[in-house]
């Protein structure tokens, strides 16, 4: 079965940090670009991040550039989103997702695979 699975979420007070973690099993993550999302209740869901599947090339939305880290390894089949001074603002879902091969350079726009999220809670 051909499925990605994100994990590190939590409870994280203002200020606080996190890794999300987006492993692949089924298929090997290192020929796709990887983006990460985050979705609110009530609104569309958006690209955090994204990565290209040579690792090199990576984008930030500019809400997060500075805070976050995109990484992948390849060795572990994974691609990391590491969170730092992280604000409620930054409550929600986060999904990781590849697209097809125009997916990176578009911007990670239209993911074809999502993983099923992971909850992110920023709250003192």
């Amino acid at each position: 079965q051909l499925q990605l699975v994100e994990s590190g979420g939590g409870l994280v007070q203002p200020g606080g940090s996190l890794t999300l973690s987006c492993v692949a099993s089924g298929f090997n993550l290192d020929m796709y670009a990887v983006g990460w999302f985050h979705e609110v209740p009530g609104k569309k869901r958006e690209v955090r991040s994204c990565i290209s599947a040579s690792g090199g090339p990576v984008t930030y939305a500019d809400s997060v550039k500075d805070r976050f880290t995109i990484s992948r390894d390849k060795a572990k089949n994974t691609v990391y989103l590491q969170m730092t001074n992280l604000q409620p603002k930054g409550t929600g879902v986060y999904y990781c997702a590849t697209g097809g091969n125009s997916f990176f350079a578009s911007g990670c726009v239209g993911p074809v695979r999502w993983g099923q999220g992971t909850q992110v809670t920023v709250s003192s």
